[in-house]
This record gives C-alpha cells, structure tokens and sequence, in this order.
C-alpha cells in the first residue's frame, strides 16, 4: 500500500465532511446521495436474480439465500444509510452497522456462490465508514471468506475453486481501487469545504477591517474638517470676544468692527456646519472659484490678509481645491494665535502645468520647527496633503516669521 493511502488514519465519514472547517448547509456528497441508493438498489437485485435463478444447489438453499439478502434492505435502511449520511464519530457504530450486514451476507454466500455480486455493494460502506486498514481487511473478509465457505460446504471441482478464487481476487483488487477513490473524493470535498470557509472567514474579516478603516478615516476626515472649520472659527470668536470687552471703554469704532467680524464668523460658521452635514463643498468654495474663496477667507483675518494668485486660473477636482483652500484656514488661524499681535499675512496661490502651490506668510513672532508641535493643526495640514499626492512644508524662526507651503499635483 503507498503512504498516500497511510497517512489517513481516522474514519472518512459523511458528517465529517459537512461539518468539516464549518461547510456550508449541506455537503454536495448528501445532496448527491440518490444515486449511490439507486446503485445499491441495481446490485442487490442483479445479486438476488442470479441467486434465485442459479443452477445450483437446490431451490430451498437458494431461496433461503434470497431471504437473507432480503433482510440486507431493511437493515440498511435502518441502519446502514443514516449512518452513511450522517457518520458516527466512534468507529463502533459502523462496526455496529456493518457486523450484522456481514453475518446475513457471509451465510447466503455459502450457500450459493453467486451471492458474492452484492460484495459490490457492501465494499463502498466499508470504505465510507471505516479507516482505511479497516476497510481494506473487511473488504478482504467479504471478498475472500464466502469463496473458502462456499468451498467447503460443497466440495466442488478444483478448477471451479480456483476459477471462484481468481474471481474473488479481481473483485478484492476492483473493491480496493473503487474504496480508495471514494475516500480521495471524499478527502477533496473535506479540502474544498475548509477552503471555502476559510476563504469566507477571510472576506469577513476583510469586510470588518474595510469597515473599521473606513469609519477610522471618516473619523479622522471629519476630525480634520471640525479643527479647521468649526473649531478654529470659535476661536477667532473668543479672540474677538477678548478683544471687545479691552476697546469697549476707550475704542468704540473698532469694537464694532469686532463686532461686525464676529457676526461674519458665526455666519460663516452655521454655513460649514451646514456644509458639513450635507456633505458638500465648504462654503467658501460653493458656487465660487479657489481664488474667490481664498479672497473672502483672507478679508475674515484679522488683519486682513493680502491674496496674490500667478498663473493660469483654472477650475482643479473639487478634492483638490478642498485641501488647497482648508491649508490656507489653517495657515490663517495658526498665524492668527501665535503670530502676536500687530503681524500681518500673505497668501499666495501659484497655478502651474502639474502643481498648485499655496503659501501663507506671516510677519510674526516665528518658532522654532525643531521643537515638538502641540495640537493637531501643522500635522493634520500635512496628512490633508499627502492624500492627494501633494506635501506641506513649514519654515520658520524665532523673530523671522513663519512660512506654510503647500504643493499640490494637478493630474
């Protein structure tokens, strides 16, 4: 026997093959088990023709070798096929099964010789229920023993013993080859159904990944689009706030213009807000081109911003002119908190052949960009950035003024 047929110890049983790695509903091999009944059934009857019409012995023994294969139906209809559909997980019940089939078989072949057809019927149910040495030696009881029995008891010529044996010996071999071809069948189904889960288990687990990742980035997308509107419009609220109650005593005229950029904030705010929800464009951007958003957004800076655009204006994907205008918020509202009171900004918007550079310059009080940023404005603008193709550079100095360049890719 090849290693091939050793290495497979445990019993090849339908139920392992359907719940196998957790196969799916019903295995292929149970849907398909008709015509395995069907082929059982056309073996029994040739066997019990052949037995009730053959020459010899005479009619009583033949018959009672009818009626014991007779009593083989019942008991596999009882016994044999649920287990074959279902397996047992403890080698004894085939055993259970398959003793008593054999103690109605083994007797009818005795008495007749051509009750030994049946063996192929009742070899597949050694194979699909027993470990293959198991199966092997039963398969050698069933195909060997009825020819020594059958001799014995009637004492025939030598040539038909040996013409009885070889016959035996080929159905032995054919039984062999059949048996070990339902269990390489059955071996592959296992194999598929595992696959199968497996690869369903895999696209689960991708899905769920896929869903957690997604939910992640629009966490963080809507954690980028909250910092540089809604919450850095607050802020410039409570600055402006702040420097309300200082010129109310001794500065009317500029509190009202404080006032009056507070108003324009808050608007300016309820339309991202609004924006947000809806999932459009920032309103700035809503029915205007970049260089008009960047206009309103500079003349909002307090001091007004200066706005200088080069190069061909042209409309860019709305995906690009979002981040282009969003790094300009957050060079503003940077400039704004740390820049120091007096500094003023620049922007600047570069159109070119295969980029789009936006810079922001302020006159400020500088930093140095060695040490650890706090917040979530500088690395936020660069991750912005960096989903499109483009990068953010940040230069400055303490007593130099800062410098936020961003450079996009124009497909």
């Amino acid at each position: 026997m090849s290693a091939d047929f050793q290495v497979e110890e445990p019993p090849r049983r339908l139920r392992t093959l359907t719940r196998a790695a957790g196969a799916r509903e019903v295995h292929a091999w149970q849907r398909g088990f008709l015509p395995w009944d069907l082929y059982f059934g056309v073996v029994w009857l040739a066997t019990e023709v052949f037995v009730l019409g053959a020459g010899m012995p005479a009619a009583g023994y033949r018959f009672a070798a009818g009626g014991l294969l007779a009593l083989l139906i019942p008991w596999y209809l009882r016994a044999g096929r649920p287990r074959l559909l279902e397996g047992d997980e403890d080698p004894a019940g085939a055993v259970r099964y398959l003793v008593p089939a054999f103690l109605l078989f083994l007797p009818a072949s005795f008495l007749v010789g051509e009750t030994r057809l049946i063996t192929f019927a009742l070899a597949p149910h050694c194979f699909m229920l027993l470990p293959v040495r198991r199966a092997m030696a039963a398969v050698a009881v069933v195909s060997l023993v009825p020819v020594a029995g059958w001799a014995l008891l009637w004492r025939p010529d030598p040539r038909i013993v040996f013409s009885n044996g070889v016959f035996a010996a080929a159905t032995l071999a054919f039984s062999v080859f059949f048996g070990v071809w339902i269990i390489r069948i059955m071996d592959q189904s296992r194999e598929r159904a595992s696959l199968i889960t497996e690869l369903e288990a895999s696209r689960e687990e991708v899905a769920r990944l896929s869903a957690e990742r997604g939910a992640l980035a629009e966490r963080e997308r809507m954690s980028r689009e909250i910092h540089d509107t809604l919450a850095q419009g607050f802020t410039s609220l409570l600055m402006l706030v702040q420097a309300v109650q200082s010129e109310l005593d001794h500065d009317l005229p500029q509190a009202r213009r404080h006032l009056d950029l507070m108003a324009g904030t808050a608007r300016q705010n309820l339309a991202e807000a609004r924006a947000l929800v809806a999932g459009g464009a920032p309103a700035d951007l809503d029915g205007g081109s970049l260089p008009d958003a960047v206009g309103r957004l500079a003349a909002r800076h307090d001091p007004p911003a200066a706005v200088t655009v080069t190069g061909a204006v042209r409309a860019l994907p709305p995906g690009l002119e979002v981040v282009a205008l969003r790094s300009c918020q957050e060079a503003l509202a940077n400039a704004a908190k740390h820049a120091g009171p007096g500094a003023r900004a620049a922007l600047a918007l570069t159109y070119g052949d295969r980029e789009l550079t936006v810079s922001v310059r302020d006159t400020g009080r500088g930093f140095d960009p060695a040490r650890p940023a706090r917040g979530y404005g500088l690395s936020g603008l660069r991750a912005r950035a960096a989903e499109v193709g483009g990068t953010a550079e940040v230069r400055s100095a303490p007593g130099e003024g800062t410098t936020v360049t961003v450079t996009l890719p124009v497909a």
